[in-house]
């Protein structure tokens, strides 16, 4: 079965890993993005040997997010940035093929180890079953 397994983060902590920390999130040293990176790309190197990993981004900060929806006429209606109403959001995702959902959840138990700087907001490690389409249907 495939899963969806994302970690969320903040625009703070894009800002903090950019050496700008503030009291939601310490600033971030060179070391230890480096360990950062250095965990999930061992995190994606066991992940590629077993056969369960698909696929797996981090995303960009909030800042550079598009929105589009539809206004009360109908319309659509584009809009950039953070929103003030939206605290949380997709900071990076994996696309994992599992055996189970006892395996995946090992897995973002695993995640939660990343090293970050002390004091760092930690968020949970949202796991969700990709459905899967009846043969030939699409969404």
């Amino acid at each position: 079965m495939k899963y969806l397994v994302m970690i969320q983060g903040t625009q703070a902590d894009y800002e903090a890993m950019s050496g700008k920390g503030s009291a939601a999130s310490p600033a971030w040293s060179e070391k230890e993005i480096q360990a950062m990176f250095s965990f999930m790309s061992s995190l994606n190197d066991d992940l590629a040997e077993t056969g369960e990993f698909v696929d797996g981004q981090g995303l960009t900060e909030p800042a550079q997010t598009r929105t589009v929806g539809r206004g009360p006429d109908g319309r659509p209606v584009v809009t950039d940035g953070p929103y003030s109403e939206t605290k949380e959001v997709l900071a990076g995702y994996w696309v994992l093929d599992c055996a189970s959902l006892e395996r995946v959840t090992e897995i973002a138990e695993r995640i939660l180890e990343c090293p970050g700087p002390e004091g760092a907001p930690v968020f949970p490690v949202v796991i969700r079953p990709i459905q899967s389409a009846p043969d030939g249907a699409g969404c």
